[in-house]
């Protein structure tokens, strides 16, 4: 059995390896006279990009592109299907995201979602880069929501390690500068991005749509540039993947802002945001060679390596001096006197029931995750939060019962068979979900009580 499992293992293990081989061999393979597009709108830019992962990857693929990357609007909501789709293509994932970056705090308000916040592009070079992305984007959407998922300079100074930066669109803190002809305000914004990420990991971000806005950017962003020390990328913020689906597109647009398609005075997008092959790029930047070739450099230096069937839990910060074994162990025998009082020093089948619950979680790797489980429930106990006495498999543990996790006694009236398995247990899931939905109630509850005549 044991022989099995070993086998299975490496054989997943050289799947992996398979398809990461497959794509640097692709990379490999791929001519010089390439391009990568680095900014892209997938289905996952809710009601604004076009753009399906399989359909992407057949058109990289046509194209003898080495690389790909997706940058949806304030959210990695693609980021696993884009980046399994592309390993399977053969094409390298490129994951990053067109974060929204708020001019001053992203905690502070702002009058419009114009003053809210700025565009800006953010590539994963690293597997580093892509947790610090992660975070960034967790904490605009937690604590910086508003109108758009918010972060700052000084969020991104603090996890901008393994990131790479490019300027961005014409909604842009640099472009919007340029627009309004402020040419020193759009030098120094694009400074303190470049101390931020560092010069070699700061891009000039140049897009042509045959927009006069883009026309009056792109002649000065090269100067800026070079008075930076910094180079230049060519982009095409693509939302679909086609010229002639730009109709189709132009309607879920409307859906999305909530117009009609013959409305005169709305958002539009020029035909141009399709997913250009090599060669319509090359031309269409011919007189900026070196931002094509940058495109290539980058796909080359992004290599961010995500594990597949694998449970990964955040580990339980303990009490200085303690391992979370012996912390675990600390609570489950502290809490088995509370709950048994004089039996739990005498009944050696407590104790027995106790270690061996104890054992089997050490062994399957779930002290953190019971943990966890424990500190959720505290908490909610703690403050008067309703919680569940147990149903299921989680009324079969002794841990969960001393803990205070659940409140059936499993030694008691009721004899439950006890399962474990090398996996999730049934009962977590079932202990979070039930918390989980009791925690929705009693906001539904406080917010229907404010919300009615007799609290106001």
């Amino acid at each position: 059995m044991r022989s099995r499992d070993c086998k299975q293992e490496i054989i997943a293990i050289g799947r992996g390896n398979f398809l990461r081989k497959v794509g640097d061999v692709y990379t490999e393979l791929m001519p010089r006279d390439s391009f990568v597009h680095l900014h892209l709108h997938t289905e996952y830019s809710l009601l604004d990009g076009a753009i399906r992962m399989k359909e992407l990857m057949k058109k990289a693929v046509e194209f003898k592109m080495p690389a790909v990357a997706v940058t949806d609007h304030g959210n990695l909501f693609g980021a696993i299907e884009f980046y399994q789709e592309a390993t399977h293509a053969g094409v390298k994932p490129i994951i990053g995201c067109e974060a929204y970056v708020a001019p001053r705090s992203h905690k502070e308000k702002a009058n419009s979602v114009r003053e809210a916040a700025y565009h800006f592009t953010l590539l994963a070079q690293d597997d580093t880069g892509y947790r610090n992305l992660v975070k960034l984007i967790s904490t605009a959407h937690l604590d910086g929501f508003h109108y758009r998922p918010r972060i700052d300079k000084e969020l991104l100074a603090q996890y901008s390690t393994g990131l790479i930066g490019l300027s961005g669109c014409l909604a842009s803190e640099v472009n919007s500068a340029i627009q309004s002809n402020n040419i020193e305000k759009a030098k120094k914004a694009a400074a303190e991005y470049r101390d931020i990420l560092g010069a070699d990991n700061f891009f000039m971000e140049l897009h042509d749509h045959g927009i006069e806005e883009q026309h009056q950017c792109n002649r000065v962003l090269p100067q800026i540039a070079k008075d930076l020390g910094v180079r230049l990328v060519a982009a095409n913020d693509v939302h679909f993947l086609r010229r002639e689906d730009h109709d189709a597109h132009d309607v879920m647009l409307c859906i999305g802002t909530g117009k009609m398609v013959q409305d005169e005075n709305r958002m539009r997008y020029a035909p141009e945001l399709y997913f250009k092959s090599p060669a319509e790029m090359r031309e269409l930047f011919k007189d900026f060679p070196e931002a094509i070739t940058n495109t290539l450099a980058i796909g080359e230096r992004c290599n961010v390596s995500i594990e597949f069937g694998k449970s990964k839990y955040p580990e339980y910060p303990v009490p200085q001096g303690q391992t979370r074994e012996g912390y675990l162990r600390e609570l489950c025998y502290k809490g088995l006197e509370e709950r048994y009082g004089e039996r739990a020093k005498i009944d050696n089948q407590l104790r027995e029931r106790l270690a061996y619950e104890l054992g089997v979680l050490e062994k399957t790797g779930f002290v953190s995750y019971i943990l966890i489980v424990w500190d959720f429930i505290h908490f909610a106990k703690g403050r008067g939060i309703p919680v569940g006495p147990g149903r299921g498999s989680a009324a079969g543990s002794l841990i969960a019962y001393v803990l205070g996790i659940t409140d059936i006694d499993p030694l008691s009236s009721i004899r439950i068979a006890y399962r474990h398995r090398i996996s999730m247990s049934i009962f977590a899931k079932r202990v979070a979900a039930k918390f989980s939905n009791m925690c929705a109630k009693n906001t539904a509850s406080v917010a229907s009580r404010r919300s009615s005549p007799s609290a106001s």
